[in-house]
């Protein structure tokens, strides 16, 4: 088998008990997992859930807190026990973990979002095992992921991983709940996730976890949007992983085999970036940056809403609707004097440096052609 880099996401329901406390065989198997599908010789990058589940019992919760500073607390004291029992365990292992915690905004800022691939990236490098985990103690409801099965889908595509393996306590997706429907039919491959398969996944998981399958479908959506491929289901034993990347995963594999990957400025752009203002183009240009991979010129510009510097990112707009983002090369208030002109008109005033208001290079469409 060829090597591969992996991310593997385990939720709270595979970690804990029912009373929220780490629950030792289930933590060694997937500790004997990580340590044979590194023997191996794969890469992993670890997303676990487990902080809230696992601290809120030692706080004196009878259940998993639903206030925000009960949560934020119970992260505060879990995150701690989890990464102990990672290192404790690992360590006959000869594998040495890294904790990351992560909010949104990490992803948000450019700056921050580099950084974050390239301390994963060293990490990998230096055989560590990164361990993800949402920073719960300091996150609030506008910089959350929702749940570990999106931030396993971001981090994937962060990191050009070959396979997002999602790990939960059903065997993959069905089209009735076969917690109800004993004749229910498991989807063992999807090409893609459409809005009826969305649609087959309702309700949330266990008591201890926040996502439900629909969750993790929208993480697979995502994962293959940016050339990964995803496994979502069950497993046991120290061979599981091993058995899910040759094929032979209890579960369901998501994802075609001509998905690409995306570069990582165009995820931040896609994804991540605040959205600064719009431009508004003709028909020739949409025409250029949709049909022909040209970038957007002044010429084909004829509105500017929004006030922004170079370097941020904007929506541009056709005559029919949004057709992307890109990151400007100009301010607002110098693409206003720009639009309408052409390349000769720039030349003469000498005072542009580049003919592009966005290069392609800089430039995610989000809109596949006109009605």
């Amino acid at each position: 088998m060829d090597k591969k880099r992996i991310v593997v996401k385990i939720g709270s329901s595979s970690l804990t008990n029912s009373k929220g406390e780490i629950d030792k065989a289930k933590f060694m198997d997937h500790i004997e997992a990580i340590a044979a599908a590194r023997q191996a010789g794969h890469e992993l990058i670890l997303v676990s859930s487990g902080a809230v589940a696992a601290g809120f019992s030692k706080l004196g919760y009878p259940s998993r807190p639903v206030t925000l500073k009960g949560k934020q607390a119970a992260a505060a004291v879990g995150q701690s026990l989890l990464i102990q029992s990672y290192m404790k365990e690992l360590s006959p292992f000869g594998i040495l973990p890294a904790q990351i915690l992560l909010t949104r905004n990490d992803f948000s800022k450019k700056e921050r979002y580099r950084n974050a691939y390239s301390t994963l990236s060293e990490l990998l490098a230096r055989g560590i095992l990164p361990i993800i985990n949402e920073n719960d103690t300091v996150s609030v409801e506008e910089l959350t992921f929702g749940d570990n099965d999106m931030l396993s889908a971001l981090v994937s595509g962060m990191i050009h991983a070959d396979q997002l393996i999602i790990l939960t306590d059903i065997n993959g997706l069905y089209d009735r709940n076969p917690r109800d429907n004993p004749d229910a039919r498991r989807f063992d491959f999807l090409e893609q996730i459409t809005d009826q398969m969305l649609g087959f996944a309702k309700g949330t998981g266990s008591n201890v976890g926040t996502g439900g399958m629909k969750s993790k479908l929208i993480a697979a959506q995502t994962a293959n949007s940016l050339g990964v491929k995803v496994f979502i289901g069950l497993g046991k034993g120290e061979d599981k992983l091993l058995r899910i990347l040759e094929g032979n995963g209890d579960g369901t594999y998501i994802g075609s085999r001509l998905l690409t990957t995306v570069k990582n400025n165009k995820q931040w752009i896609s994804l991540h970036s605040p959205v600064a203002g719009k431009i508004f183009i003709d028909n020739g240009a949409e025409n250029a940056i949709l049909s022909k991979g040209s970038s957007l010129l002044p010429a084909g510009i004829y509105g500017v809403d929004g006030v922004f510097d170079k370097g941020n990112v904007v929506e541009v707009y056709g005559r029919n609707g949004l057709l992307g983002k890109g990151e400007v090369l100009y301010s607002s208030e110098e693409i206003r004097k720009l639009m309408g002109k052409r390349k000769p008109e720039l030349e003469t005033e000498k005072v542009y440096s580049s003919n592009e208001v966005i290069h392609r290079d800089q430039w995610v469409q989000l809109f596949e052609g006109r009605d």
